[in-house]
């Protein structure tokens, strides 16, 4: 009996002695993979199917909205804000509906957008999952390069500093004073 106590109580000091073990090595962060949009088409407000490409060579902004979300509803004055400052500047906004038909073309009329809006449901919601990135809900952001290159996302609602901070990126870009890679990490802080 005596034994087991004093083993009990030699064990019971050992495992306070500190141990250090190695902590794991921390793996490098991922490299950001080069993704393009893929090509899609959906129709206008007017129900006219409008290609992506239609808007090569501009940097575009794809806000994914729905009428019935207030955050969506909210950003929308300041994306035509922007429209009507950075159009001169390569950059298109282009709406895309999740929506009915219907609810949006009425809220198009009282909005007067001054950027394309094309609609679908589960086709947009497919434009948005086919560019590899997780669809959490709206509103969500794309930023994609002129040559069609998604450069990253901004999920949930934008304000006006995020959209100066886009424009900034992609002047910086245009004039070549940052790589795509710099760009992208740029953007990450969306």
């Amino acid at each position: 009996a005596a034994l087991l106590a004093l083993m009990a109580g030699a064990l019971f000091y050992a495992a306070r002695i500190p141990v250090e073990v190695e902590a794991p090595a921390q793996p490098e962060p991922a490299a950001l993979e080069t993704v393009s949009h893929p090509a899609f088409a959906l129709p206008d407000l007017e129900g006219n199917s409008r290609e992506f490409s239609e808007w090569d060579g501009s940097h575009r902004l794809l806000n994914f909205w729905a009428t019935w979300c207030a955050p969506c509803r909210r950003e929308i004055p300041l994306l035509k804000a922007f429209q009507e400052e950075q159009a001169a500047n390569g950059i298109q906004v282009i709406g895309i509906a999740v929506d009915d038909p219907l609810p949006v073309a009425r809220y198009a009329r009282e909005m007067q957008f001054n950027y394309p809006v094309l609609v679908g449901q589960e086709d947009a919601m497919a434009v948005a999952e086919s560019s590899g990135l997780e669809f959490l809900g709206m509103p969500f952001t794309m930023v994609v390069a002129a040559d069609g290159e998604l450069l990253n996302a901004h999920f949930g609602e934008i304000h006006d500093a995020d959209l100066d901070h886009i424009a900034e990126v992609l002047q910086l870009l245009d004039a070549g004073e940052i790589d795509r890679d710099s760009a992208r990490k740029a953007l990450e802080v969306l």
